[in-house]
């Protein structure tokens, strides 16, 4: 085993079984991983210095191929069902011996690094790949190390692997595809194969800090943040394709980070080092800090169509897929805030992409009703975020992610609504998808438009306007938001028939009583009737 580094960790890769490789290239900087990349025809270099690469069939997370090892440290606290499945123990040893025997003779990439802003809370993770391109995919993804005495003492708590070349065979290895992500929380090992999906690495160690945090009374939150210059938090809960990375990076404010952090009792931090944005018909107008990533040396493009001579870019072009992606650190945004520490939030903006044309784009919530629409997680999954995925879906999703929950949605709530109280966080609910009838009729609402009830809220001038109450869903909606149409902001007004609106809005209310069904056994009272009213 050769070691291409001038500082090869004293913590080797034998520690983790890993034994008769090739050349392992330590923790790499990042010209010297873009030239592997290109030396290996792993991707291209675009104008102005992105890199481009393919992820192949997998170009969104497979949810159905990911599994948590049931073992006797963590089964008993696991949230056991479709989203966490359990795969033995027996058939995870079996499937790790398997891969130990493709690595032989192989070149391998190692990330040391942290998860988590925060040193108090940090967790220091090691990432082992066999493409150079996603060691520099966790090296934008995570903090780094840069002193290098610590970098060459790192002994990390979790290990990573990723290898899209290694493909199970699911008759025998028990998995649902060729595909595979499985956490082994014993072992503090995950295993990741057959997908070259950069987001696989990045989601698995959000659920490793969403199993972990909370017993250290840390809430994990699946959530974008920024800070104003009077040093007013804002957290922005949401999944992939409602606008927590796109609202987040305001110009005006400083961004903590734009999709993980954690909530502890100094603050909140950043659990990443960098981004992962979609990029799909991105505007330079509309979104233009996140369009100059697009256009920066060390930022890694997922699946963007590029001209193969002339080595420009075309994020309008959706062949390969509608999720396309830009992996960057978080220091290309200019405002971005590099601690990654913030303090208690002063408001919580809850994102929805509603589908059906009937949530208000904006709402001002109670205590409960942020608690009832937290474990709820409504909202739309857009095109191309996960395979098979092709135009969007309504869906429920706990805590705004429950594919990464790996505890109980209540476990979370619960730790939400005391912060919340504690604190005196105001809370909001922004619907970022359609107006004037439900996918397919009605319209998507245009990013000003969002743009100016974020700053309107952020600003405090919703404070003291007058609102309505909303006759479905019982949430407090303002009369008027500077710099939107009074009429946006009253749905059924937008639609051309009312009578349809009105029979849309009582079907998504049953689909909210019914979806919260499973927490009536765990929900306040209160918080159960915060939910929507049905005729």
């Amino acid at each position: 085993m050769s070691r291409d580094s001038d500082h090869p960790q004293r913590h080797g890769l034998e520690h983790h079984g890993i034994k008769n490789v090739g050349t392992v290239y330590w923790t790499l900087t990042t010209p010297a991983l873009y030239e592997r990349i290109i030396r290996r025809r792993e991707g291209l270099v675009a104008h102005l210095g992105p890199v481009v690469v393919r992820t192949g069939d997998h170009t969104g997370r497979s949810p159905d191929d990911k599994f948590i090892v049931h073992e006797p440290t963590s089964a008993d606290e696991i949230w056991w069902g479709d989203v966490n499945r359990p795969f033995e123990e027996a058939r995870f040893e079996a499937l790790y011996r398997r891969l130990l025997a493709y690595m032989q003779n192989k070149d391998l990439f190692v990330q040391d690094c942290y998860a988590g802003a925060d040193p108090r809370y940090q967790i220091p993770i090691r990432v082992i790949t066999e493409d150079a391109w996603q060691s520099l995919f966790a090296r934008n993804m995570f903090v780094q190390i840069k002193d290098r005495s610590k970098l060459d003492e790192h002994v990390p708590e979790f290990r990573i692997l990723c290898f899209p070349g290694f493909h199970a065979e699911p008759q025998f290895d028990g998995t649902n595809s060729e595909a595979f992500i499985i956490v082994h929380f014993g072992q503090k090992t995950i295993i990741i194969g057959g997908t070259s999906y950069g987001g696989e690495i990045k989601k698995s160690v959000f659920t490793i800090l969403n199993f972990l945090l909370p017993r250290t009374k840390v809430l994990s939150m699946h959530c974008s943040a920024n800070v104003g210059e009077r040093g007013d938090v804002a957290i922005f809960f949401g999944l992939s394709g409602t606008g927590k990375t796109s609202l987040s990076a305001d110009p005006d404010r400083a961004l903590i980070g734009d999709d993980e952090h954690g909530w502890s009792e100094e603050g909140i931090f950043n659990f990443e080092g960098g981004c992962y944005a979609k990029v799909i018909r991105l505007s330079r107008e509309a979104e233009p800090d996140i369009y100059e990533c697009t256009r920066r040396f060390g930022t890694i493009l997922e699946n963007v169509a590029i001209d193969s001579e002339t080595r420009r870019l075309d994020l309008n072009d959706a062949g390969l897929t509608e999720n396309t992606r830009a992996a960057y650190p978080i220091t290309h945004i200019p405002t971005a805030k590099r601690s990654g520490i913030g303090d208690h939030p002063r408001n919580i903006l809850l994102l929805t992409c509603d589908a059906f044309g009937i949530m208000p784009p904006l709402t001002r919530l109670t205590k409960e009703q942020a608690l009832y629409h937290f474990l709820s997680g409504y909202t739309a999954k857009v095109a191309g975020t996960e395979t098979g995925i092709t135009e969007p879906l309504a869906t429920f999703s706990a805590c705004f992610g429950a594919p990464f929950m790996a505890l109980a949605p209540a476990v979370y709530a619960e730790m939400l609504g005391e912060r919340i109280q504690k604190h005196g966080s105001k809370c909001w609910l922004v619907n970022t998808g359609w107006i004037g009838g439900p996918y397919g009729v009605g319209r998507r609402i245009d990013i000003p438009h969002t743009r100016a009830m974020v700053r309107a809220i952020l600003s405090g001038e919703l404070d003291d306007v007058p609102t309505r109450p909303d006759p479905v869903f019982g949430l407090s909606v303002p009369t008027h938001c500077p710099g939107v149409p009074d009429h946006l902001l009253d749905p059924r007004a937008n639609w051309t028939d009312k009578t349809a609106y009105d029979v849309q809005a009582q079907r998504l209310a049953e689909l909210f009583r019914g979806n919260f069904r499973q927490f009536e056994g765990q929900a306040p009272r209160e918080v159960l009737a915060a939910g929507p009213r049905t005729s």
